[in-house]
C-alpha cells in the first residue's frame, strides 16, 4: 500500500495556523476576523497579522534596558544614615551584609530578584528575538512557553526597589538614623521598566512562522 505524501518525505504535517487558514485575531481584545479587514468589529483597533516592526522594538527596548542596568549594580541602592555616620550598599552589597547577619533567605530573594531574574532575562528576550532568524534546537512551543514565563516574572524584579521605597518611607529619624534611596534605585527600575517593555513588544506569532519555515 502506498503511504501518503507527508510518510514519502518523512515531514510532520504542518501546523495549521491562523494565518494559513486566512484568519487574524485582533492582539487587545482577541476577536477573530477573516483577513482583509482593517478593524476590529469589537474595539476598533488596528488588525496585523504579523508586526514586522517587532523585533525593532524589542531591540530598542533591550538595549535601553541593559545601559541603565550596569549603573544598577555598580552606584549603591541604600544610602544609610545612623548617629552622623554614613554607609552606602549597592545591590550585592545588600545581599552580602544580609548573608553576614545570617538572614540567608532574605539574602537568596533578594539575590534572586535582583540579580538572577533580571540576567536571565536579558538572556531569554535576546535568544527569542535571535531565534526568528536562526535555527534553534528548542521548538516553537518549548520557545512560546519560555515567552510566556519571561512576561509573567518581569515585574517580580521590582521586589528590590519597593523594599528601598518602604525603607525609605519608614526609617526617618532625622540625626538617629535614615534611608534614602541611591542613584541605583532609579536605574533599576528604570531597566525592570524596559525589558518589560521589551518582552511585551515581541510578537510572539513570528515564533510560529520561523518554525513553519525551519521545517519548509
Amino acid at each position: 500500500m502506498q503511504g501518503n505524501g507527508l510518510e514519502n518525505t518523512g515531514r510532520a504535517p504542518a501546523v495549521l495556523t491562523a494565518r494559513r487558514a486566512g484568519l487574524v485575531g485582533c492582539t487587545h481584545c482577541g476577536k477573530v476576523h477573516a483577513r482583509g479587514r482593517e478593524r476590529c468589529a469589537r474595539c476598533g483597533a488596528r488588525l496585523e497579522s504579523r508586526d514586522e516592526r517587532s523585533l525593532q522594538r524589542v531591540w530598542a527596548w533591550w538595549f535601553a534596558g541593559l545601559v541603565v542596568y550596569v549603573p544598577a549594580n555598580l552606584y549603591p541602592m541604600l544610602v544609610t544614615t545612623m548617629l552622623g555616620s554614613t554607609s552606602q550598599s549597592t545591590i550585592m552589597g545588600g545581599v552580602i551584609d544580609l548573608m553576614h547577619h545570617g538572614s540567608y533567605g532574605v539574602a537568596t530573594i533578594v539575590f534572586v530578584a535582583s540579580i538572577c531574574i533580571p540576567v536571565g532575562k536579558f538572556l531569554a528576550i535576546a535568544y527569542l528575538a535571535l531565534s526568528i532568524r536562526h535555527r534553534v534546537s528548542m521548538s516553537a512551543h518549548g520557545r512560546q512557553v519560555l515567552f510566556e514565563a519571561v512576561e509573567f516574572i518581569g515585574r517580580w524584579s521590582m521586589i528590590d526597589v519597593f523594599v528601598v521605597a518602604i525603607l525609605s518611607s519608614l526609617v526617618q529619624l532625622d540625626f538617629a538614623a535614615s534611608i534614602h534611596p541611591g542613584i541605583a534605585a532609579v536605574s533599576f527600575a528604570l531597566s525592570v521598566a524596559f525589558t518589560m517593555l521589551s518582552a511585551q513588544s515581541f510578537d510572539p506569532r513570528l515564533i510560529w512562522d520561523a518554525s513553519e519555515e525551519d521545517a519548509a
